[in-house]
C-alpha cells in the first residue's frame, strides 16, 4: 500500500480484506460472486470494493480497488463486477449510514429466501437480533443489473440494518466492517437455526412479542460492545488458517 494513503483508508483496507477471507473460512462465499464495499474514509463518494476475478479467500488490503459512483477506477487493478458496482454504489449514495455494505449468498440465508414465508422467526436468541432490524424484498427480479432493482434494494435498506433478498441472498449495512462481519455472522447463524427448528419435526416454540423488543434492544447494545472483538478474534482465526491478507 502506498505510504501516501492515509492511515484510515489503510485500516478500511485490511478490516475488508480480512472480512472477505473470513467470509470464505465460514463458507459465506459463492465463487468469483458476492462483494462487500466499505467507504473510503476522509474521501465521500469513493468506496472500496473486490475486484471480478480473485476468490474471497485470495483478497488482499492492496489488491482492492477504489471506486466513485459513477463507476471510474480511482486506485488499483482490475475492474468491478457489474451487478457488485450497481447495488453497492446505489447504497453508498442513497443511505449515508451504510459505510460499509455485505452481499452474500449465504447457505442457510439464501435457503431461507425461498421460503414462501421467508421472515426471520423467533424462534432462536440469534433471531432476536434481527427481527425488528431486517427488510425483505418478496419480488425477484433478476440480477441486479439496472438502477430500477439497485434502487428498490437501497430503499428497502433507508431504516434497517439487513435485507433478506426473495430468491436470492442477504444485504447487511453498517457503520463499520466489523458490525456489518458480525450481522453477517449471526444472520446466518439465526437462519440456521430456524431451518433446523422447522425440521426438527414438532411445533415451534415462538417467543412472545414483549420479550423479542426486549431481546432486541439487548441486542443492539450487544452489537455495539461485541462487534469489534468478533472481528479481532476472527483476525486470530485468520492469521492461523489463511494469512497474507494485510499485504
Amino acid at each position: 500500500m502506498s505510504a501516501a494513503m492515509g492511515e484510515g483508508e489503510r485500516a478500511a483496507r485490511i478490516d475488508l480484506a480480512a472480512a472477505y477471507r473470513i467470509a470464505a473460512l465460514e463458507g459465506l462465499d459463492d465463487g468469483l460472486f458476492n462483494h462487500f464495499s466499505c467507504a473510503v474514509p476522509g474521501e465521500p463518494g469513493h468506496f472500496l470494493l473486490k475486484p471480478f476475478g480473485p476468490l474471497f479467500e485470495e483478497v488482499t488490503a492492496d489488491s482492492l480497488i477504489k471506486v466513485d459512483l459513477a463507476g471510474r477506477i480511482v486506485a488499483g487493478e482490475g475492474h468491478w463486477e457489474p451487478t457488485a458496482f450497481e447495488i453497492h454504489s446505489r447504497i453508498h449514495r442513497a443511505v449515508p449510514r451504510a459505510h460499509c455494505v455485505m452481499h452474500s449468498h449465504m447457505p442457510y440465508a439464501t435457503a431461507q429466501s425461498a421460503l414462501e414465508d421467508m421472515r426471520l422467526l423467533p424462534v432462536n436468541q440469534s433471531a432476536m437480533r434481527f427481527i425488528e432490524r431486517t427488510a425483505y424484498l418478496t419480488r425477484y427480479g433478476g440480477l441486479v443489473l439496472d438502477g430500477g432493482e439497485a434502487d428498490a434494494v437501497a430503499q428497502a435498506l433507508a431504516d434497517k440494518d439487513l435485507l433478506l433478498m426473495a430468491n436470492h441472498g442477504v444485504m447487511a449495512i453498517g457503520p463499520t466492517v466489523a458490525d456489518c462481519l458480525y450481522d453477517l455472522h449471526y444472520f446466518e447463524v439465526a437462519a440456521r437455526d430456524q431451518w433446523l427448528a422447522r425440521n426438527a419435526g414438532g411445533p415451534l416454540r415462538l417467543i412472545d412479542a414483549a420479550t423479542v423488543r426486549l431481546a432486541a434492544e439487548q441486542m443492539v447494545e450487544e452489537r455495539r460492545y461485541a462487534a469489534r472483538p468478533h472481528l479481532v478474534a476472527m483476525k486470530r482465526r485468520l492469521d492461523r488458517l489463511n494469512p497474507g491478507y494485510v499485504g
